[in-house]
């Protein structure tokens, strides 16, 4: 099937009478007949269901949807995406483990690495995603475990060389992560460029309609973890926490991974997605295709408006001819990178401040890539945390604007945006 039948398709097939859309299995807990039964969904020699803080059926449906249109062979629904970056890395690494990320993902990524994972432990080396490959190669240590980019960068807007990281992680013997949230399976399909592993905030563009918080982590099944089994020792030595099950070997390379972070991060951690956003979640992915159509061709049309008034200083969006990353985007995404623009207007910090005051359609909020056109400055909001050295390490100018282009009539759109401009 293609993408766009996936949407619709993907996941689930109703049987003889039964529910036409997934249904909401509102359930913490399943029934059994004798303990037999159970003890085999224990030992993970049946597949079932018999706690919802670990596994749910509805929740599987809609993972096996997002694991098709990537073209992976597993998925896992989380309870944000916050939890889908934390569990795709601390799946792999532990304390005394080294981590290699792009200097320039997403501000509470980089806060999670640098801060929180650092306290539990794991090491990690922040490298320009425009490194050279000298400077990439010395990132690298005996004990490093894996490499994490995004695809389009939140909110610099890089678009990230996933071949290229990939074939540097692979001669290291370790699997590339890719945040795939910005461009989503519909334009871009990190797997088919030899990343390994993709994590989502299905939050952002999947859900589609700021409603309902999540993530979800997808594993290529591409990755060899026996042929490298002295760095992974979690998935390819027995997990006495789990009767001994070595998740490599019963599970292969198709199922270890996401086994592994089920049956012990999911089950220890808890950050499981409800069953009520999983469907909410899936709900939006069905007109995934169409929206994410009409989000680049909108902000397309708003980039080269801006790009054009004599009010703002510079634009920054891989569509744009000319832009540093538009060779690269076409290569990765041709049919188009997401709607989410990046800005300054003259005047700089003080005057980005008063352009949002004069908006009308474009809502100043904290989320991106949703229906609805909204805007951020992320200096003084998402990336606040950070210092303006590490600020523009991660490509975050202090007067940038973080437009989210959304689905509504273009020609409003614009006429919201330059009335502003006209009123500072």
């Amino acid at each position: 099937m293609e993408k766009e039948t996936k949407c619709i398709q993907a996941g689930y097939i109703p049987k003889n009478g039964e529910s036409r859309m997934i249904p909401i299995i509102q359930s913490t807990t399943f029934k059994y007949d004798t303990s037999e039964d159970m003890g085999k969904l224990f030992d993970l020699e049946a597949s079932g269901y018999f706690y919802t803080r670990l596994q749910n059926p509805t929740n599987d449906m809609v993972a096996a949807k997002i694991a098709a249109l990537e073209g992976g062979s597993a998925a896992m629904l989380t309870s944000s995406g916050q939890a889908a970056t934390f569990y795709s890395v601390f799946n792999l690494a532990g304390a005394g483990d080294h981590v290699i990320a792009s200097s320039t993902i997403y501000g509470g990524s980089f806060n999670l690495f640098n801060v929180t994972m650092r306290r539990m432990g794991i090491d990690f080396t922040f490298v320009d995603p425009d490194c050279s490959d000298e400077e990439l190669e010395k990132a690298f240590k005996p004990n490093t475990k894996a490499v994490f980019g995004e695809t389009i960068a939140n909110p610099a807007l890089i678009v990230f060389d996933i071949e290229r990281f990939a074939k540097a992680a692979h001669a290291h013997g370790v699997p590339l992560i890719i945040d795939n949230t910005f461009a989503t399976p519909i334009n871009c399909r990190p797997f088919e460029w030899g990343a390994d592993i993709v994590t989502h905030s299905t939050t952002k563009y999947m859900d589609g309609h700021d409603a309902a918080v999540g993530g979800c982590i997808v594993d290529s099944g591409n990755f060899d973890w026996m042929a490298h089994k002295d760095k992974f020792p979690g998935l390819c030595t027995p997990d006495d926490s789990y009767h001994g099950i070595t998740y490599a070997e019963k599970f292969g390379k198709e199922g270890a991974y996401i086994t592994k972070a089920t049956a012990q991060l999911m089950r220890d951690l808890g950050s499981i997605q409800a069953p009520m956003n999983a469907y909410i979640l899936n709900l939006g992915l069905e007109s995934l295709s169409v929206r994410m159509e009409r989000h680049c061709s909108n902000a397309q049309k708003v980039a080269e408006f801006l790009n054009d008034h004599p009010k703002v200083g510079w634009v920054n969006y891989p569509g744009l001819e000319g832009n540093q990353y538009y060779e690269r985007a076409q290569k990765y995404m041709p049919d188009g990178t997401c709607g989410v623009i990046s800005f300054g207007v003259k005047g700089g910090r003080i005057k980005a401040e008063e352009f949002m005051k004069h908006l009308n359609v474009a809502m100043i909020a904290t989320h991106v890539a949703d229906a609805h056109t909204c805007v951020l400055h992320p200096a003084s909001s998402t990336h606040r945390q950070m210092t303006d050295a590490e600020l523009e390490a991660g490509g975050v100018k202090p007067d940038l604007i973080r437009l989210s282009v959304g689905i509504e009539n273009v020609n409003d759109i614009i006429a919201d945006i330059n009335s502003a401009l006209e009123n500072i």
